[in-house]
């Protein structure tokens, strides 16, 4: 796919609604590419916490050397609103509400009763397909997925999806601009239930979760493991790349004996329904598959915060695109030799 080096960040105002933490990072993403922003909040506690968390994820960006400028810099441009009016002029507007059909159909009404009808309209879902969402909007036509990974602004990760009535020369453009935000994007061409990552991601859980409740492994063991295979590989390349760097016979002879004893059940699993059904959520409030003390979940947020600015360094090393950099520089020194 051609890339446009023709697209200006400060010539495209984005706006954002929904700001909760994810909706945070992604207006800080946009900020630090150099877009005005229009953060809408629809829930008024929104309006208490968004400018701080957006602050402050400004101030450790500028700290890491992330972005040159002092947050004041980039903070110019935002407004942080609960008028969705505010959102007149934006070319983009990124809905970040709570996963629910009905909650997102009222959102995308008010949003499109102020947008022009020349604009794009974009959900962060995770659990919806975009085919449904557009269904609930005057222009289906104009409305793409765009999946974010947390912390959204130090991520390289990101995915556009089209439903069925998107127009894809829209998707390309929406891939095209998402690489002024620091990403590597992927175009999903066919829109399915959770997309490309989520896919491959929940097809592990599913298969951790039952290694854990059949007894073959502790949750350490087979965070562990992960942590030190799949996590060894994975920020320089994905699953194909990785099976043509260590031989793809190896894998075809062990598909043939270990797919049938994969789990592939339809349920949701009994140790992560147990959690959340006593009240689990994670870090957020120390209680979850492993044991936390308060101050422990305190500290692995702050630990995973600084591992994302430290392994975004490492990988800006390695671009998608390094093999082919590395093969120009090869090519011109062979060149110079020859002359």
């Amino acid at each position: 796919m051609m890339r446009d080096t023709q697209l200006n960040a400060a010539e495209i105002k984005i706006g954002v609604v929904g700001l909760g933490l994810m909706g945070c990072s992604i207006a800080t993403c946009l900020l630090m590419a150099g877009h005005s922003v229009v953060a809408v909040a629809p829930l008024p506690i929104d309006l208490k916490f968004a400018l701080k968390r957006i602050t402050k994820h400004l101030q450790r960006s500028h700290r890491e050397k992330l972005v040159t400028n002092a947050p004041d810099f980039y903070l110019q441009r935002l407004i942080i609103t609960e008028d969705y009016a505010s959102l007149q002029g934006c070319a983009l507007v990124i809905e970040c509400t709570l996963e629910s059909l009905d909650i997102k159909k009222i959102v995308y009404g008010k949003i499109e009763a102020v947008i022009d009808k020349n604009a794009l309209l974009a959900s962060n879902t995770s659990a919806i397909p975009i085919s449904i969402l557009q269904q609930q909007t005057s222009h289906p036509s104009r409305f793409f997925g765009l999946h974010w990974a947390e912390p959204s602004h130090t991520t390289r990760f990101l995915e556009v999806i089209c439903g069925n009535e998107s127009d894809i020369t829209k998707g390309e453009y929406l891939y095209e601009l998402s690489h002024l935000w620091g990403k590597e994007p992927t175009l999903v061409r066919k829109d399915i239930r959770g997309f490309i990552t989520n896919r491959i991601m929940y097809a592990m859980y599913r298969e951790a979760i039952s290694l854990v409740e059949n007894g073959y492994a502790t949750v350490e063991d087979v965070d562990r493991a992960c942590r030190n295979n799949a996590g060894y590989w994975m920020t320089l390349v994905g699953v194909f790349r990785w099976m043509d760097l260590t031989g793809i016979p190896a894998y075809h002879t062990v598909m043939k004996d270990l797919f049938p004893t994969l789990n592939n059940s339809t349920e949701v699993p009994k140790l992560i329904d147990d959690i959340v059904k006593n009240g689990g959520r994670g870090t957020a409030n120390a209680h979850g598959f492993h044991q936390y003390t308060p101050e422990e979940a305190k500290l692995w947020e702050e630990t995973f915060t600084a591992f994302s600015y430290d392994i975004r360094k490492l990988a800006l090393k390695y671009p998608e695109d390094v093999v082919k950099k590395k093969l120009k520089t090869v090519q011109k020194k062979n060149t110079r030799l020859k002359t």
